[in-house]
């Protein structure tokens, strides 16, 4: 399975479909793009098991690179095109990559990069001159390189909790280029999704989840939309107007669809939707139920990592009897486990493993680190990706949090999921994060960092407002001691939440003020 195949059996089918331009490529033109990608990589010496990189938003191209790069046999690392230049220099350095493919859309940061990693030869998409890509890739032959190999992507951690990891898999045993992977078997088989999906992409192609899904897509042969850049009610025209069959989001998409006007979320038509996948993030109830009561039993969860350690999966149904539940375990056997390693009952809360369920899988490792490495597996050899949870009686797992955003205040351990999933639901809130900030008596003190959804209403009145409301359905030891206010919380676009910068931003104050005193 792969679009090379689809490209002789349905060679004007599209592949790719930009939902805003209205941009298609078809899968003959994916495949000669792909191969002429290949063709480059070879002629500028880059070779099987080496490393290269690209650093652009959602474009036309980016599968093109993609496919490419999967035909080589090389490590191929998506860069946010959000970062700064020594954020990007650092992933480039850290990777070993001997190539960078940008774009004109990012050329400001891509100048400042190539002094910083000069080491690093750049082309970019959309720009004339000695550095265009497509000039470069045109003057390719479009045929296949004489040793195809599967090659993998290697994707940075968002760098929520620390700088960006790199998620090194080694390349396959099988050099296939077509062989099947456990993705292509659990969209068939768990989700459904066949040949004649119409897939939507809305979050940065750079990512894990969009990446891997939409790449699976392909495999299959179904047609991938991608949004250029997400909004709302964009999202629900695109649905409406492409027959989006199949499509993944994130729960911060679900929460700013929701608190569109109820006539604007009327005036689409979302009937063809069949399977809404998401992840990345954690989901309050009342969010997941609205959208069920509004799409239909439509929406199917899972919990993974960039790792490919493990995975959870449940569907509407299952999870309105377990409301809150992230699912069984659907690749690799799930395990609960003390600080010591050792496995608790059902029913206890502790840190997340998976063990491999084939013992052939491969093994990721974090590039570089073989210090985090090392912490990201128990005595008995299983991997966790850092979170907490318990699993009931019928082996649903249940998420509390992530073990390091745990607030320790007064000696009670607090997990701010809990705080922040009640933020979220309050009508005048678009976003919320809560984080420990440095206390003298109490250790910690919880707080509140909430983004309003009319940043005019920010002050006293809505805190008071916000407190009350937390205040029926919270312990006194949850409570936020403080709620502050800002236009915007340093969210990645996948749903993920930079508290990092947030707890060092307090952290910082604190220790002003102590070194005032």
């Amino acid at each position: 399975m792969h679009p090379a195949i689809h490209a002789r059996t349905t060679p004007e089918k599209p592949a790719i479909v930009m939902a805003g331009s209205g941009e298609i490529v078809t899968y003959a033109e994916l495949d000669r793009r792909s191969n002429q990608v290949a063709q480059l990589l070879r002629a500028r010496g880059i070779g099987i098991g080496d490393t290269v990189a690209m650093c652009l938003e959602n474009h036309p191209w980016f599968f093109c690179l993609a496919w490419g790069f999967q035909r080589s046999g090389v490590h191929y690392v998506g860069i946010s095109s959000r970062l700064t230049a020594p954020e990007i220099a650092y992933i480039l350095e850290d990777s070993g990559a001997k190539l960078l493919f940008g774009s004109a859309h990012g050329a400001a940061v891509l100048d400042e990069v190539a002094g910083l990693a000069p080491q690093v030869p750049q082309l970019r998409l959309d720009t004339p001159g000695a550095l265009s890509a497509e000039d470069a890739l045109a003057a390719m032959p479009a045929t296949p390189i004489a040793d195809e190999r599967a090659g993998v992507d290697m994707l940075y951690s968002s760098g929520t909790t620390g700088r960006p990891k790199g998620v090194k898999i080694p390349l396959p045993d099988d050099p296939a280029i077509d062989q099947t992977n456990v993705l292509v078997q659990l969209t068939v088989a768990a989700y459904g999704i066949g040949p004649d999906a119409i897939y939507l992409s809305p979050a940065p192609l750079y990512h894990a989840a969009p990446l891997r899904w939409s790449m699976t897509l392909h495999k299959i042969g179904g047609t991938v939309v991608v949004m250029e850049k997400f909004d709302p009610e964009g999202a629900l025209q695109t649905i409406e107007k492409y027959g989006i069959t199949d499509s993944q989001f994130v729960p911060t998409h679900f929460v700013r669809m929701l608190k569109l006007p109820e006539a604007v979320r009327a005036k689409y038509d979302v009937s063809t939707l069949k399977c809404a996948i998401h992840a990345a993030a954690p989901i309050p109830v009342p969010v997941k139920r609205a959208m069920i009561d509004w799409w239909g039993p439509v929406l199917y969860e899972y919990y993974a990592g960039t790792e490919g350690n493990g995975s959870t999966f449940i569907t509407s149904p299952d999870w309105l009897t377990k409301p809150g539940s992230v699912g069984k375990a659907l690749s690799g056997i799930l395990h609960i486990c003390d600080e010591n390693g050792d496995e608790v009952p059902r029913g206890t809360e502790g840190q997340v493993f998976f063990e491999p369920s084939d013992p052939s899988q491969p093994v990721f490792e974090y590039h570089n680190d073989p210090v985090k490495t090392a912490e990201s597996r128990n005595k008995h050899g299983w991997s966790s990706l850092g979170d907490v949870g318990y699993q009931d009686e019928d082996g649903y797992l249940f998420l509390t949090d992530r073990k390091s955003f745990m607030i320790i205040s007064g000696g009670v351990n607090i997990y701010p999921q809990e705080i922040e999933n009640l933020l979220v639901t309050h009508p005048k809130v678009a976003d919320a994060a809560v984080i420990g900030a440095p206390d003298a008596d109490m250790g910690e003190r919880v707080v509140a960092v909430v983004q309003p959804l009319d940043m005019t209403q920010a002050g006293p009145e809505l805190a008071a407002e916000l407190s009350d409301y937390l205040g029926t359905q919270l312990s006194r030891v949850k409570m936020p001691r403080q709620i502050d206010f800002r236009e915007q919380l340093p969210r990645e676009l996948t749903g993920k939440l930079y508290k990092r910068l947030l707890r060092d931003e307090y952290r910082d104050a604190y220790a002003k003020t102590q070194a005032g005193a």
